[in-house]
């Protein structure tokens, strides 16, 4: 599954296959109304209108859905729209929601053929910029699947791939994985002329929620490398003295190369049910990165520190 359609489908680059709930994109039944809340960012590039259907949800009380329309405001969403289907065939009346009085017949119908929605089915509208639309309807649909007990069959794996390479943050590109993941269109002008949209040649194991192990195909020519390094904002000093022993290398020759690296007590933890990746690790370490065991980390003599040049000093604040 491509990286897009994960975080279209389910709001998350790992997502839970056993969990049948999915975002339904509604932008196109809304664009007309004139309740700005959904009309705005459907007409916005960057904006999303989605929405969860419920199978049984319409039982909902109204202090449960406003406990989850608290859940999404951690991340960020200003609220969470909904609306009860108590009777499909009749229509809007058969509907219950304060937010029926914006909308027309023909949007309604719109929605519930996108969504399916059932007889005591309720759907759940997030509605906003994609980012925080996108990941405060992935973290309740998690949810969601948990308190209706939603979730089918035990072991649902797949392989995400095509990730962006670049993420964009206060006027800058960040690498999405690493510097040293190779874009799969290998033209250095084309990466340079539409940055944004390059797609890496990276891949993530993921099983039932959870990222397994990683990897991708490595940057294996300088004249890349050194692009990435400048999309990156990395300026060629800089990168001669942290990289220049991979750049010089490059130069060389290097063979188009790949790798995997997955987390065993990941899966270990997985096959036993437990909830935390602590529970399944030989040497756990406390919050604070202590070691119970060896009671790490320890007290460094001074001849240790003088052996490894390092200087212990006070600082009086």
């Amino acid at each position: 599954m491509t990286y897009a359609e994960a975080m279209q489908r389910f709001g998350s680059d790992k997502p839970d296959l056993r969990n049948p709930l999915e975002l339904v994109d509604v932008a196109d039944a809304l664009k007309h109304i004139e309740f700005k809340v959904f009309s705005g960012p459907a007409n916005d590039e960057n904006g999303r209108v989605a929405t969860i259907c419920v199978p049984g949800g319409a039982k909902l009380s109204r202090k449960q859905i406003d406990q989850y329309g608290e859940f999404v405001g951690v991340y960020g969403a200003k609220g969470l729209a909904w609306i009860k289907v108590n009777d499909v065939a009749k229509g809007m009346e058969g509907l219950q929601s304060p937010i029926l009085k914006f909308l027309d017949a023909a949007a309604v119908d719109a929605i519930l053929n996108a969504t399916g929605a059932k007889d005591g089915d309720i759907l759940l509208f997030g509605a906003g910029d994609s980012t925080t639309v996108t990941e405060a309807l992935g973290a309740l649909r998690i949810k969601l699947g948990e308190d209706f007990d939603l979730l089918q069959g035990n072991w649902k794996p797949l392989w995400v791939v095509e990730f962006p390479m670049f993420e964009e943050a206060d006027d800058r590109l960040y690498a999405l994985h690493h510097p040293f993941t190779a874009p799969t269109n290998g033209s250095v002008d084309a990466l340079k002329a539409n940055p944004i949209e390059a797609i890496s040649n990276a891949y993530d194991m993921v099983l039932n929620g959870v990222e397994l192990g990683g990897g991708s195909v490595r940057i294996h020519n300088m004249e890349m490398q050194s692009a990435v390094f400048d999309l990156l904002g990395i300026e060629a000093k800089e990168a001669e003295e942290k990289f220049g022993f991979l750049l010089e290398a490059l130069k060389y020759g290097t063979p188009p190369h790949a790798g995997l690296a997955f987390g065993l007590d990941r899966l270990v933890m997985l096959m036993v049910g437990a909830d935390s990746i602590r529970d399944v690790m030989a040497f756990p370490k406390t919050n604070t990165a202590a070691c119970p065991l060896t009671g790490a980390p320890g007290v460094a003599n001074p001849e240790q520190l003088k052996e490894l040049s390092i200087a212990s000093l006070i600082v009086d604040k």
